[in-house]
């Protein structure tokens, strides 16, 4: 004698267990539904282990995928910091995932100055990381010394707009400044980015975010506006994205800025030990809990 055992997923049959008996009549057609209940609860075990296997073989393969674009991202990133004359310099980078949609470049311009760029693509992960690669290669499209930071930004806003962010919904915050060793001095342009801190010789701390309040890629007809800053020796500049002011604790607060220029006034030293500062101001405030958002610090201290 056959008996069929069918198991069942949403109301289909996806499984079927079967037994054979000797004597039918040993066959107790009473207990029909509990073999039923029995052998469904085997068959839901049974695919439960075979969901669990092919689940871990698709986010192997998506880690995988992932790690792969986490190494090209960085790769974009300046594999060494430039010796840029009068400045010394310290950088840091964190993805809160394999890959990020932070970015930050230097660009050494033909007449002797150098440009340093630090942005933040809305959103996290692979696609705001793919996003970040088209900006990298968006913005060295532009050559020439001539290019001032308003136009460099106007040209990468034009681009992403019109090309790149309108469908998707997508916007890139920005910071261009030109740094010219000849007279100490920054020419900066702003689209939406967190002002960069400026702080005077350990004293005081200015913001840089008198201009440029609208992200890239929101409205292509924009026309940025650019300052120029007189530098000292003794003068810091801190860069930053807002990984690390929107940093929270176990009580779901920010960090926030004026933490920021806290650890700014009582830090003193290399542009290595003001960013290490930073950092561990900021794992000692968020107790050790892993970034929700990217991170990137760029610190340069005039000589």
């Amino acid at each position: 004698m056959l008996v069929t055992l069918p198991t069942y997923e949403n109301g289909e049959v996806i499984n079927m267990n079967a037994m054979l008996l000797h004597d039918p009549a040993n066959f107790r057609f009473d207990r029909y539904p509990i073999y039923m209940w029995q052998s469904n609860l085997w068959g839901r075990a049974t695919l439960n282990l075979v969901m669990r296997k092919e689940l871990k073989v698709a986010y192997d393969m998506v880690d995988k995928e992932m790690r792969v674009v986490g190494d090209m991202q960085r790769a974009l990133l300046p594999s060494d910091l430039p010796q840029i004359p009068g400045l010394e310099l310290a950088a840091y980078y964190q993805t809160s995932t394999r890959a990020g949609g932070d970015y930050y470049d230097f660009f050494a311009l033909s007449d002797g100055r150098w440009g340093m760029l630090i942005a933040d693509v809305s959103g996290h992960g692979t696609p705001a990381a793919v996003m970040m690669a088209i900006t990298h290669a968006i913005s060295h499209l532009h050559p020439g010394s001539g290019v001032s930071p308003a136009q460099l930004l106007n040209f990468l806003n034009r681009t992403l707009t019109e090309r790149y962010t309108v469908s998707t919904g997508t916007f890139v915050t920005a910071f261009y400044g030109v740094y010219d060793p000849a007279d100490h001095s920054l020419t900066y342009a702003r689209a939406g980015h967190n002002p960069p801190r400026l702080l005077r010789r350990g004293t005081k701390i200015k913001s840089l975010g008198d201009v440029g309040d609208l992200p890239l890629g929101i409205d292509a007809d924009v026309e940025f506006e650019e300052r120029r800053e007189p530098l000292k020796a003794g003068d810091t500049l801190v860069l930053y994205t807002d990984g690390i002011t929107e940093a929270r604790n176990n009580a779901d607060n920010l960090f926030e800025t004026d933490r920021l220029d806290q650890v700014l006034k009582q830090t003193c030293g290399s542009p290595q030990k003001v960013l290490d500062a930073i950092l561990a101001s900021v794992e000692e405030f968020t107790g050790g809990r892993a970034p929700t958002d990217d991170r990137t610090l760029l610190v340069a201290e005039v000589k």
